[in-house]
């Protein structure tokens, strides 16, 4: 009997050896991802390089779904980002509302940020909320330099998002009708975007154009070969 209370007190010992073991190496890491998120959030680059450092997984996500990088990019911190992808950050690693670092760089016009997500594999294909890829609300929202880097990728050109809308259309239709949109349309037919791509209405974006009263827009899409 007491050999074998003996040989149970070993094991409970072990057992409980193990199990300090187990947490207390598991808690630098999750120590180490938070310092990550926090200095994410903070713009605190050493803090990110010295959570890396102690072993934080650099894909970790904060309660949104966002990796350190995509709040990088929220807030057009390059020099992080950078750090980050040089690291090995997922540059198509979606939050809990379908953007990526990828997907938001190329939506708000972050263009340092979305090149380097570009040459670190980004997913041309990839879709947001909406079912757009990045070329669409870089149209939408005016950005033309974004428009450009994108259109040098083999991006769908024609991809048609869950509203029915291409990148020209959403220039068309919630543009302001001004220079940076005429601009943007002209790129967009320029590199080949198919003008003539109706909405599920029927409606053209030359239609858009005409009954919004957008001359310039119009004359684009006219010399194009809209219909």
């Amino acid at each position: 009997m007491a050999a074998m209370a003996m040989s149970l007190k070993k094991a409970v010992l072990c057992a409980a050896f193990l199990l300090c073991w187990s947490v207390g190496s598991a808690m630098p890491d999750e120590a180490a991802e938070r310092q990550l998120i926090v200095s994410a959030i903070n713009g605190n680059i050493d803090g990110v390089r010295q959570a890396l450092k102690n072993g934080a997984s650099i894909n970790v996500r904060d309660n949104r779904g966002r990796t350190a990088l995509l709040i990088a990019t929220h807030a057009n911190n390059v020099e992080m980002a950078r750090v980050l992808i040089a690291a090995g950050a997922d540059v198509n690693a979606k939050d809990h509302i379908e953007d990526s670092p990828y997907l938001y760089a190329g939506a708000e016009g972050r263009n340092e940020i979305l090149r380097m997500t570009l040459e670190a594999g980004a997913d041309l294909k990839s879709s947001n909320r909406y079912g757009g890829t990045a070329l669409i609300p870089a149209a939408h929202h005016g950005h033309p330099e974004t428009v450009a880097i994108l259109l040098r990728t083999r991006i769908d050109k024609d991809h048609v998002n869950k509203l029915g809308w291409t990148a020209l259309l959403e220039a068309v239709i919630l543009g302001d009708g001004g220079p940076t949109y005429a601009r943007i349309v002209q790129m967009l037919v320029k590199a080949g975007a198919n003008p003539n791509i109706a909405d599920r209405s029927g409606v053209t974006p030359l239609a858009h154009a005409r009954a919004r009263s957008l001359t310039e827009i119009a004359k684009i899409l006219e010399a194009a070969g809209a219909r």
